[in-house]
């Protein structure tokens, strides 16, 4: 399985860009055509939030207004979009941060989201997942910090080239580091 963190135009050239992001989702695009057939499952995972989505600095939160629902920034960017969907394997899109009173820096934090993942894992006899995204050290590493504590059997891989972080890759090395069933790729 891969699971694709928030590859949104937002945070590549967005409202919310981050450093690194056109790159890494440009080559991330590549390795997904690179790869096909080795994913039974792609999952992406997108913010969708409201206009007035409590995180936002206009409403009392830390972040530029960014990838509200059904805006061109909430939008998956093309590279990946387009490599994701004409591979091979099941693909599913999974919105958070949909609930304008709370944040939701990981998919396993939105409502049914947990019962949806499992479905997938037992579906395909998952035992190995490799993740990646935007940000590195927000939601990436919250998405990895939830699915390993609720997955304690299946090992996981961290795509470091493709989750550029705001703090440079410090957090989630660090929590790769501390972790055994984890590696960095």
């Amino acid at each position: 399985m891969l699971i694709i963190v928030d590859p949104q135009v937002d945070f590549v050239d967005g409202t919310l860009p981050l450093n690194g992001a056109k790159e890494a989702m440009s080559t991330l695009g590549r390795y997904i055509e690179e790869h096909h057939g080795e994913y039974a499952v792609k999952l992406i995972t997108a913010d969708s939030h409201p206009y007035d989505h409590s995180s936002f600095e206009p409403c009392g939160g830390m972040w530029v207004r960014h990838c509200v629902r059904d805006s061109i920034g909430a939008a998956i960017v093309p590279d990946v979009f387009e490599s994701v969907f004409s591979t091979s394997g099941e693909v599913a899109v999974m919105h958070k941060g949909e609930d304008k009173n709370h944040e939701e820096y990981s998919i396993f934090q939105t409502p049914g989201a947990v019962d949806k993942i499992e479905a997938l894992i037992k579906k395909h006899q998952i035992s190995e997942i490799d993740i990646c995204g935007l940000a590195g050290d927000v939601c990436v590493l919250s998405t990895l910090s939830d699915a390993f504590a609720l997955f304690p059997d299946i090992k996981f891989n961290v795509l470091v080239s493709f989750s550029p972080s705001l703090d440079g890759g410090e957090k989630l090395s660090q929590y790769i580091n501390d972790n055994p069933r984890i590696c960095a790729r």
